[in-house]
């Protein structure tokens, strides 16, 4: 009887420690197909596809970013072609459908923060109040972008505002806009949009593109100007080149290091940020297979989605170097990307 007690111990401390070692310890990266019947691509860290679900809409988006976005075990992805945003939460080594809600034009990128989900759309920027893995599909704020004019690229949160970029003036496609959205003190989009301050003139204000926040700083791309520049507290303070790289479109932050995924250079290159500071630490960080469409980083790794129709996952040891851990094929007009950790 004492045996069989002990067995039945075991069995139980066994089970404990199988649930404890749960397959939601693994960090995915996921991408969209961004097809007219869109899809959520989920891959583990060596890029080996091992789910792939609908997102109950279409796709049809381009020149963007953050058109993926995740908080803790939530993701919302775009749905471009039926203008709407799906929700997801993270269950496992894998996702589950939670919610698709109606955006007020075609999103393009999406962003969580202050209890909120931010949708930039082609003409309006909105915000819709989290309820864990839910979102109100009623916006409780919204406001139209200062040129609204379908060339909006991507959103990002700042304390008590969003930052957003469009890409060019309609009077002139080489001058493009980047804008602030005052948020309210729950969250909501309070508006109006307000112009940077201290945007260069032309040629060094030529199609503001990709951007990354970090408390109050927004690190963002003035892709066609083959410049990236530093906006706080609503005033653009440093411009720096990229020196032999062409076209940084998009960025990802990693501690002290900034690194843009450059098209047509096809290349991803490193920065060292401090202060009001960006320096070009390497031009070449890491060579793509084709024009990148969106870049992330989280959990050590880097992931970059390229235009050749490539997922690259990269490994990033404390010097900032990336080594490649997995490349998947993909659409070549897939749309976002997004590295989300394990709960361990």
């Amino acid at each position: 009887m004492k045996t069989l007690h002990r067995i039945g111990a075991f069995a139980l401390l066994l089970a404990a420690a199988t649930g404890a070692r749960s397959d939601d310890g693994q960090t995915l990266v996921v991408t969209a197909s961004n097809a007219t019947t869109n899809q959520l691509l989920v891959y583990d860290a060596n890029a080996n596809l091992i789910q792939t679900i609908a997102t109950k809409g279409q796709g049809g988006v381009s020149g963007n970013a953050g058109g993926i976005a995740t908080e803790q075990n939530q993701l919302a992805v775009v749905n471009f072609g039926s203008t709407s945003v799906a929700l997801f939460e993270r269950t496992g080594n894998g996702f589950e459908p939670r919610q698709v809600i109606p955006a007020a034009s075609s999103p393009v990128s999406v962003a969580f923060g202050n209890n909120h989900l931010y949708i930039l759309g082609a003409t309006e920027v909105e915000s819709h109040q989290m309820f864990g893995s839910t979102a109100n599909s009623n916006p409780d704020g919204m406001t139209r972008l200062i040129e609204a004019n379908g060339s909006a690229a991507q959103v990002g949160v700042l304390p008590g505002q969003l930052i957003i970029t469009e890409k060019s003036i309609p009077s002139n496609a080489n001058i493009g806009a980047i804008e602030t959205v005052s948020l309210r003190g729950d969250g909501a989009v309070g508006g109006p949009a307000a112009m940077v301050t201290n945007i260069p003139p032309y040629p060094n204000s030529n199609t503001p593109f990709g951007l990354v926040t970090r408390g109050n700083d927004a690190y963002v791309t003035i892709a066609h100007s083959n410049e990236i520049s530093l906006v706080r507290n609503g005033a653009l303070l440093t411009v720096t080149g990229s020196g032999s790289q062409n076209a940084p479109c998009w960025l990802t932050l990693d501690g002290p290091f900034l690194f843009s995924s450059n098209s047509p250079s096809m290349s991803v290159s490193r920065y060292a940020v401090y202060g009001q500071k960006i320096v070009q630490d390497a031009a070449v960080a890491a060579s793509l297979n084709g024009d990148p469409t969106d870049i992330t980083h989280r959990a050590g790794l880097v992931a970059v989605i390229d235009g050749g129709g490539h997922l690259s996952i990269f490994s990033v040891d404390e010097d900032g170097n990336l080594t490649v851990k997995g490349v998947a094929g993909i659409s070549s007009v897939a749309n976002g990307v997004a590295i989300v950790p394990g709960q361990n």
